[in-house]
């Protein structure tokens, strides 16, 4: 018995270190480890992250579904048209009006429409205002004019009608608007760079030509009320034949006559005119 006491005693001392008071000293805390490990996970995490994408969404599929669920959202564009202003919601109008109008007053478009049986007049009432016509018209006058009064008139009306066909066709092509009715421009068309429907070239033309030779040439009044007719008939000519809109024949009767304010403007004295009839006629010399 003694013996068996003194080795329980032993045994008890060697177990003091076991004791909580003595737990610290040769045992790490558990929040410090796993303090540790926390920050051992914080910076290895980014690096983890950036290597494999795939694991966090993996890890993550809560996100996702969220993400799935929010409705998309309507760009800037799609809510202005969804709420127009006043000003568009007009311009749509006139140019829903101006589109069905003109497709109504298309009755010479093809032979088969109600008016197709004129349809060759109105043609050849349009080619009198084509461009290709004027010029060669202004050229066989000048050519046998011998005033230098006239010939001052017609180099003028000459650079008036360059100035209509490239103001003309630099506007269409800018603008690229098709014409009420699919229709393919002919050959002359393409010739004068009338090939778009805004604005009407014919219109523009036959508008400075006749408020051109209004102002230039002593005319009796039918013929001058005959000359205003003649214009409004050749811009009108194009509408019914589908070529362009009612719209495009108003732009280019405003156009013709700022044309002829244009000339007006800068009018050619009759030396400058005799100078451009020499170089034309290669017979102009830098010394007389």
């Amino acid at each position: 018995m003694p013996y068996s006491q003194s080795r329980a005693r032993a045994r008890d001392r060697g177990n003091v270190l076991g004791r909580l008071e003595f737990l610290s000293l040769h045992q790490p805390l558990r929040n410090s480890s796993n303090d540790n490990n926390r920050g051992a996970s914080r910076r290895a995490g980014p690096g983890k992250h950036h290597q494999n994408p795939q694991n966090d969404h993996q890890q993550e599929p809560g996100e996702g579904a969220k993400e799935r669920k929010e409705p998309p959202r309507l760009p800037e564009e799609d809510c202005m048209q969804l709420n127009p202003s006043f000003k568009g919601i007009a311009m749509n109008s006139l140019l829903a009006i101006d589109i069905h109008l003109s497709k109504r007053l298309g009755v010479c478009v093809h032979t088969s429409s109600s008016w197709g049986s004129v349809r060759s007049v109105f043609t050849l009432l349009a080619l009198t205002g084509h461009g290709i016509t004027w010029i060669c018209g202004t050229l066989v006058c000048l050519t046998r004019s011998s005033t230098l009064a006239g010939q001052e008139v017609l180099v003028n009306l000459l650079l008036a009608l360059i100035l209509d066909i490239l103001t003309v066709a630099g506007v269409q092509k800018l603008v690229r608007r098709k014409g009420p009715w699919e229709m393919t421009p002919g050959f002359l068309d393409y010739v004068a760079m009338d090939v778009y429907s805004f604005p009407a070239a014919h219109a523009s033309r036959a508008a400075m030509v006749s408020k051109f030779l209004l102002s230039h040439l002593v005319l009796a009044v039918p013929l001058r009320i005959l000359l205003v007719v003649w214009a409004f008939l050749v811009g009108l000519s194009r509408v019914l034949l589908g070529r362009h809109h009612v719209t495009d024949m108003a732009c280019g009767f405003a156009l013709g006559l700022l044309h002829f304010s244009l000339v007006e403007t800068v009018w050619l004295s009759s030396n400058a005119c005799q100078t451009l009839i020499s170089i034309g006629t290669l017979s102009w010399s830098p010394f007389p």
